[in-house]
């Protein structure tokens, strides 16, 4: 790569992180409900039901930005980054429709986080992978809150190319990467049937069983517990104010993986920090 200051690769890594999380906000709104009609598709053919003569709803790529209130194509100065709602004030410039506050806040996040990584891993291999890890999460993340469901058509890319990128021993050791996908998984689909067995509910999804394999392969076995108690201290902060402002009902279910996804990418970033930091805080170190 071009031997440039440090500031500039966070300029660029910045600009960059608004750039993919405009586009992760058509993943977040497209992609659920493109697999939610290739699903009924699939099941009237199983069941050999008649399928209904309806478009599929738009692709992730090929169909252009639109309101979803008036159906106006979107100007393409209307959909620069974060600038395009400012400039907007928030509202369709057609119809005048309130557009979603998540549009600027996924695009920022992913600026921000795209920021993080750059100045942690830096512009090397070990960046580049960063910020694939990071986008993956965001857009996994931003699915679950939504819908309740972590696609595998996200999760399980970020498995293989954890454990592939193993082979390189960037991050990790092969054998510690499959190690930790299995025990990822499995320790979560305990917990899971457990919890089922003894309350006949269902606690958290499939998609969290793979997730937390994913996050195993990237950081090997020694992250999966912090990780874990990390996912769940955010989600009893997060759940216990969204219960206190009474914004969220304690029967309504929350999606874990948000948490999960939040601890992965902060142990990831910062890790070794935060262990060397706990150790010497309980004087074991």
């Amino acid at each position: 790569m071009p031997d440039f200051p440090l500031t500039v690769w966070i300029v660029i890594a910045s600009v960059l992180g608004l750039i993919v999380g405009s586009f992760l906000n058509v993943v977040i709104l497209r992609l659920p409900v493109r697999l939610e009609a290739f699903w009924r598709r699939e099941a009237r053919d199983i069941l050999g039901l008649e399928q209904p003569d309806e478009p599929l709803p738009p692709g992730i790529v090929r169909e252009g930005s639109h309101c979803p209130q008036c159906k106006h194509p979107l100007a393409a100065h209307d959909n620069i980054p974060l600038l395009g709602w400012l400039m907007l004030r928030g509202r369709c410039r057609y119809c005048k429709t309130p557009i979603s506050i998540q549009y600027p806040l996924i695009e920022l996040l992913t600026g921000v986080l795209s920021v993080v990584v750059i100045w942690k891993f830096g512009p090397t291999t070990a960046g580049l992978a960063g910020l694939f890890f990071t986008w993956v999460l965001v857009a996994a993340s931003g699915i679950d809150f939504r819908t309740q469901l972590l696609p595998d058509q996200l999760t399980l890319p970020l498995l293989w190319a954890g454990l592939l990128l193993s082979l390189t021993h960037l991050f990790v050791q092969p054998s510690a990467s499959i190690l930790a996908a299995a025990i990822g998984y499995l320790s979560l689909w305990s917990v899971y049937w457990l919890f089922k067995l003894l309350t006949g509910k269902e606690g958290m999804g499939f998609g969290d069983f793979k997730l937390l394999a994913a996050l195993g392969a990237w950081m090997g076995p020694m992250s999966l517990l912090p990780v874990v108690l990390l996912s769940s201290l955010i989600g009893a902060l997060v759940g216990g104010a969204l219960i206190a402002l009474r914004k969220h009902g304690r029967e309504v279910p929350m999606p874990f993986g948000p948490f999960l996804a939040a601890a992965g990418w902060v142990w990831f970033v910062a890790g070794d920090q935060l262990a060397h930091a706990y150790m010497s805080f309980t004087g074991l170190r």
